[in-house]
């Protein structure tokens, strides 16, 4: 049973980039640049730093980057950069918590996509801390794109091409899947990847399988997996086996961007498995707009 897919990334309106200028932010800048670009929406690249020692130069070059993809001519203007739908800003926050900076900035600047380099040792985002006091009460519901350290993603550096074959989708009776699957198929639509596999994981058995309308996609065929055991150590398993490219989570609200720094499923995901991982909590209006 198939369902249709809606418009394409033009559901996204803002994407949120906080970056500490390493190698792995520079690749996951990447994935950000990419987002805005498909959508025509505003980037927001935040750095935060206490002693002031970085410089507006430090930032990763958004025209260069454009120019090396052929989406610009080379030496191209800062106009052109807008000729192409997308807002960029540039953010320097000086404050000494990182984490409280990076939310702060998020709660008046609300962003549908987050996306951020987390540490492929322990899953956090490494220029956070490595620890987290309890970050400001509030709900999360921001989708996020988390992109493990030792990960080159699914955005070729040089063509900015996406490069996908197969995607893993974490299932269960709640949260609604949906969303995830939908976001999924939108993804592959502007990928470079004419034929591919949807994987559908499942930790339980067939009777417990949500019954699914699968987003038809030319090319694409939709696998289910059906498996038991902890669900953890299951998407982590299936991901490897799989040689998955993304791995697409619907999520509750409470495994969004705040838990991913304080220590939720996503994170634990990561931990061990440096597949990229995109969540989309049913709380957000990305979610609502795709159900």
């Amino acid at each position: 049973m198939s369902t249709s897919i809606g418009p394409g990334f033009s559901i996204i309106q803002s994407v949120l980039h906080p970056t500490d200028f390493s190698e792995a932010s520079r690749i996951a800048f990447h994935h950000a640049l990419k987002t805005a670009l498909l959508s025509r929406s505003q980037l927001t690249l935040l750095h935060v730093s206490s002693d002031r020692s970085s410089a507006w130069s430090d930032f990763p070059g958004v025209r260069e980057t454009l120019e090396r993809w052929g989406a610009l001519a080379s030496g191209s203007a800062k106009s052109d950069v807008a000729k192409l739908g997308i807002e960029v800003r540039k953010v320097m926050a000086g404050e000494k918590e990182p984490v409280e900076a990076v939310i702060n900035y998020e709660h008046d600047h609300p962003a549908d996509l987050i996306v951020l380099a987390t540490s492929q040792r322990d899953g956090r985002v490494r220029w956070l801390g490595s620890s987290v006091a309890e970050p400001v009460t509030r709900k999360a519901g921001e989708m996020t794109l988390l992109i493990p350290g030792d990960s080159e993603g699914f955005v070729d550096a040089e063509t900015g091409a996406i490069k996908v074959d197969k995607i893993l989708i974490p299932i269960a009776q709640t949260p609604p899947p949906l969303p995830a699957l939908k976001m999924a198929a939108r993804l592959v639509e502007h990928s470079n990847s004419s034929t591919g596999t949807f994987v559908v994981l499942h930790a339980g058995t067939a009777n417990t399988m949500p019954a699914i309308r699968y987003p038809e996609v030319p090319g694409w065929e939709w696998q289910k997996d059906l498996r038991s055991g902890p669900v953890i150590e299951t998407i982590v398993n299936a991901a490897k086996e799989h040689e998955a490219d993304l791995i697409v989570m619907a999520t509750d609200g409470r495994n969004g961007f705040l838990d991913g720094l304080r220590g939720s499923h996503s994170e634990r995901v990561l931990r061990t498995c440096a597949t990229p991982l995109m969540t989309v909590p049913i709380t957000s209006r990305i979610s609502r707009y795709l159900s």
